[in-house]
């Protein structure tokens, strides 16, 4: 009641402030924006990441029911637009104008990506009969304790969700702790990982237990792949390097590092192509070919100090994936696929064996790859089921 009296409050102010503002200001206030036909699943998302991450299970649902889709941000809306579906910013919780939008759109469902709970838009749809949904929800241990402190506001909004699709255990476990009726649980769900799961793999070429991919190098990285790869291949000679930097614009300084060295390679810029024993990817779009291609996948960002790139991709191709001590973004996925057998860690000093283990190794390798991939798979989980809920909730499923 607290926080509804206050932003009814500020909605006042906020309405009689409008005339001075900005299109997109009047269009958080629901006072303007485009034609959208009534009805359907609204879906919000925050922003372009989370949009991105919910895009094959919008895709699904847009097949089968009008979706309209709300954002924080105008690049969430203009992205939204640009795959082709209704977008409006999403209302501020304030009383008027979620009543407004409410309105405006005469939504079935509410669809929400990740942790966007508002009190107002929580109550005003339910009193609407509008069925709740949440996908992809996430709560450290950390944010749950916070809200752990405020039961009166956590504990109504999550009371009011009709399914609730988490991205782990952990997750949904602290949830429910904090109020979320058990039987509004649905199958876990990791959107981010929706997208890889999609790549079909295609049969291993017979170069590819001996090629290796040094994926998205940064500054600095390039010469320690390098480095570890000329000595591996005193070993294997066989052993192809593609070498592709995270930023194509920096093809220029990797190849000449590379003539200053006497070291023959190709540019795939210039027309090289996986014939050449080491291949500077310096392209847009081609990360796809590279990962089909190799056996071996040096994920970096994790020799330097960026935080590693996610293993999730070179799993979703099968490769064996090998990596730096520096995976601070993906930290608890890099400590499972190592655990599993799947990666392996190794410093600047020992990339070069740990190489020529595997190259010399192609069952291990297979191996290690096929156990990523079904990592990832297990992880990323099946949509379908939810997808068929949601649509079943949009067609009066709730009642």
């Amino acid at each position: 009641m607290i926080w509804r009296g206050a932003t009814a409050l500020a909605g006042t102010a906020l309405r009689l402030t409008a005339p001075m503002t900005g299109a997109d200001w009047r269009e958080r206030l629901a006072l303007t924006g485009p034609e959208v036909v009534p009805g359907g699943i609204w879906l919000h998302a925050a922003s372009v990441g989370e949009l991105t991450s919910a895009r094959l299970l919008a895709e699904a649902l847009a097949e089968q029911s009008r979706l309209t889709v709300t954002t924080n941000s105008t690049t969430g809306r203009a992205l939204a637009r640009k795959l082709g579906w209704t977008a409006v910013l999403a209302p501020l919780d304030v009383p008027q104008a979620v009543g407004r939008f409410l309105d405006r759109i005469e939504p079935s469902v509410l669809v929400t990506v990740e942790n966007e709970l508002w009190p107002n838009r929580s109550v005003m749809a339910d009193e609407l009969g509008v069925a709740q949904v949440v996908v992809g929800a996430r709560i450290s241990a950390r944010s749950a304790e916070r809200w752990a402190r405020l039961p009166r506001l956590i504990r109504p909004m999550l009371e009011r969700i009709d399914l609730l699709s988490a991205q782990d255990a952990g997750s949904e476990q602290r949830l429910m702790q904090l109020g979320l009726p058990p039987d509004a649980i649905g199958s876990r769900l990791n959107l981010k990982l929706l997208d890889p799961a999609r790549i079909q793999p295609p049969h291993d070429g017979p170069d590819r237990a001996e090629t290796v991919l040094a994926a998205s190098t940064h500054e600095g990285e390039d010469e320690i792949v390098l480095d570890a790869y000329l000595a591996a291949r005193e070993i294997v000679p066989g052993l192809r390097l593609i070498l592709a930097p995270r930023h194509p614009v920096r093809g220029d300084a990797v190849a000449a590092r590379l003539a200053a060295r006497g070291i023959a390679f190709r540019r795939r810029s210039t027309g090289g192509d996986l014939d050449a024993q080491i291949l500077l990817a310096d392209t847009l779009g081609e990360m796809a070919d590279w990962y089909a291609a190799a056996g071996i996948c040096v994920t970096c960002g994790s020799f330097a100090d960026h935080g590693g790139h996610t293993p999730w991709e070179p799993g979703a191709w099968r490769c064996a994936i090998l990596h730096g001590p520096h995976v601070s973004n993906h930290a608890a996925d890099y400590a499972d696929l190592d655990a599993a057998g799947a990666a392996m860690g190794c410093t600047a000093a020992d990339l070069s064996a740990r190489l020529v283990e595997l190259a010399q190794d192609p069952r291990r390798q297979r191996g290690m790859g096929k156990t990523a991939r079904e990592m990832l798979l297990s992880r990323a989980g099946d949509p379908q089921p939810l997808v068929a809920r949601i649509l079943d909730l949009a067609h009066g499923g709730l009642a």
